[in-house]
């Protein structure tokens, strides 16, 4: 069986997000999305918070799960038998960080690799920071995250 992870801290989970998680659910015979921890964000949404959007969104996908971790994603890799972590890429700076975290995942877990997903064009401005910011406006968020989990956003104040 062939177990992808897709990492991040989904704050909120973006429909960027989402169609790396369609395309990537496509590849593979299970994706697991892994809810994770960033030392350097300061989150809007509490981790278990971001869990349960990541589940009501991805519910339709049937090789998909959604988890947590509090650990080097590395090891989190090497616990669920995977040997791919999944990354969406939107602009060419992300590329630069993501080859960096890329071979030192490979470096501790040398049986991972890394497979990065370009966004597709009409998702490559799209961010969870953009989309909180437009939620603090008020703005229509229709068309940046999915309709599942909208109502969890406005919610937040």
């Amino acid at each position: 069986m062939k177990i992808a992870v897709y990492p991040g801290s989904f704050d909120p989970i973006t429909l960027g997000h989402l169609d790396i998680v369609r395309r990537a659910a496509g590849i593979f015979d299970k994706l697991i999305i892994c809810v994770m921890v960033n030392a350097d964000k300061n989150p809007m949404f509490s981790l278990s918070e971001r869990l349960a959007m990541v589940k009501k969104a991805t519910e339709k996908y049937k090789n998909v799960e959604a988890d947590t971790a509090d650990m080097l994603l590395a090891e989190y890799a090497r616990e669920k038998g995977a040997a791919v972590i999944v990354k969406g890429l939107r602009v060419i700076s992300d590329y630069e960080r993501e080859c960096q975290m890329a071979l030192m995942n490979k470096k501790l877990n040398p049986d991972l690799d890394t497979l990065f997903i370009p966004a597709t064009e009409k998702y490559t401005y799209l961010s969870s920071s953009l989309v909180k910011e437009m939620h603090k406006y008020g703005a229509d968020l229709s068309e940046c995250v999915p309709r599942e989990i909208i109502k969890d956003i406005t919610d937040k104040q």
